[in-house]
């Protein structure tokens, strides 16, 4: 008996010792820091969701960064004081070096993926119910919202009317100063339209208004259609929408998504590096996936593959181990990957001491030249 209870212990003893071991074979910076969206953010949220499971799991302090815009964001990681930023569309943008990223001091941005987050919530353009809109090309002539100096945000917008066969002149544009204020322009019937999350908190006070709120739908089933939100907006995808405004799982919509938000990193991190951290994510997800909404929709068997802005190796090397990543992945990863070399290499060629100071006929040339490189390569523009 004595030694069967000496096996036991032994044995138990194993166990424990077993168990923190699994935990350092992942091995993560003693401190980093995350960039995110503002404080009380989805985006924000959810990165301080994970880094509280990288902290208790792995003994990595992590601090999470607020930052209103996609420069902001970004600015960190470029100079490596950052090791993940929670971005939105302006991802894409970065990497497209276009709007905001078509200066001197940025260009394209060979950044890239680890995991993001689709939930139940869609992402799509609130239509004032009194509007009698039904459909996407019932939107013609109504009043659709602008933010001053964003965007991402407007070039979604002109994305979503696209699906009805609409453009910017097509409907008529009203600025505002900031997203909330758009929103509030709902409210007070300055605006018929507005892009944002199908679960922001503007979305259920114009719901709940005596103005009202519709989402029309975008059924994938119109391919046509499609094509066209897709060459306005080439990261939205069809996605059956669960909840938000008037939303709910017994009453779903066919609207749009995108991952929102989506852990970027820069290409020249470290293979090792960004393969921890992701496999980190994936392996304390059921520490974070309560932690915040939509903190669930980083569920690894959940990933958007084959989107507009590849995976980093490290990344999809954390991928395939978990059995979520394929010959046909990895294809289309490494043409995503190409493409950014083309585009690096046109930015090189353009932005030279004989390219135009000004800034409006800087970002001209270089839309120019950046198509014309896109062309050569047979690749799409996106940004006709």
């Amino acid at each position: 008996m004595k030694k069967k209870i000496t096996t036991i212990a032994a044995l138990f003893l194993a166990g424990t010792a077993a168990a923190p071991a699994l935990a350092q074979d992942i091995k993560l910076p003693p401190t980093m820091a995350f960039t995110a969206y503002d404080t009380g953010t989805s985006g924000f949220n959810i990165a301080v969701g994970v880094g509280k499971v990288l902290k208790d799991k792995y003994g990595s302090d992590v601090r999470v960064l607020p930052a209103g815009n996609d420069v902001a964001r970004l600015a960190p990681l470029r100079t490596n004081r950052a090791v993940l930023a929670w971005m939105g569309t302006g991802v894409y943008f970065a990497q497209e070096g276009v709007f905001e990223f078509g200066v001197k001091e940025w260009g394209p941005q060979a950044l890239q993926m680890t995991l993001s987050t689709v939930d139940c919530n869609g992402l799509s353009v609130g239509v004032a119910k009194d509007t009698g809109v039904k459909e996407w090309k019932d939107f013609k002539g109504k009043r659709l919202g602008f933010v001053v100096g964003s965007p991402a945000l407007n070039q979604n917008a002109l994305a979503i009317i696209a699906y009805g066969g609409l453009t910017q002149k097509d409907v008529k544009i009203v600025e505002f100063a900031s997203y909330g204020a758009m929103w509030k322009g709902l409210v007070n019937n300055d605006a018929d339209g507005a892009f944002a999350s199908t679960v922001t908190g503007p979305a259920k006070e114009v719901e709940t208004s005596p103005r009202g709120l519709v989402w029309p739908e975008l059924p994938p089933e119109d391919k046509a259609a499609w094509e066209r939100v897709k060459k306005v907006g080439a990261f939205f995808n069809p996605h059956v929408t669960t909840c938000g405004a008037g939303i709910t799982p017994a009453s779903p919509l066919k609207l749009a998504a995108y991952p929102y938000p989506i852990a970027t990193t820069y290409a020249s991190q470290s293979v090792d590096q960004i393969y921890a951290l992701t496999k980190a994510m994936i392996s304390g997800y059921d520490g974070y996936k309560d932690s915040a909404p939509g903190a669930s929709g980083l569920d690894v068997k959940k990933q958007t593959k084959q989107w507009v802005i590849p995976y980093h190796p490290g990344a999809a090397k954390a991928l395939k181990e978990a059995g979520q990543w394929t010959d046909a992945d990895e294809k289309y990863n490494n043409d995503l990957i190409k493409r950014q070399g083309v585009l690096a290499d046109a930015w090189k060629a353009y932005n030279t001491a004989s390219a135009p100071g000004e800034p409006a006929a800087f970002l001209s040339g270089w839309m120019a030249a950046r198509k014309a490189a896109l062309a050569k390569a047979n690749l799409p523009n996106g940004f006709d």
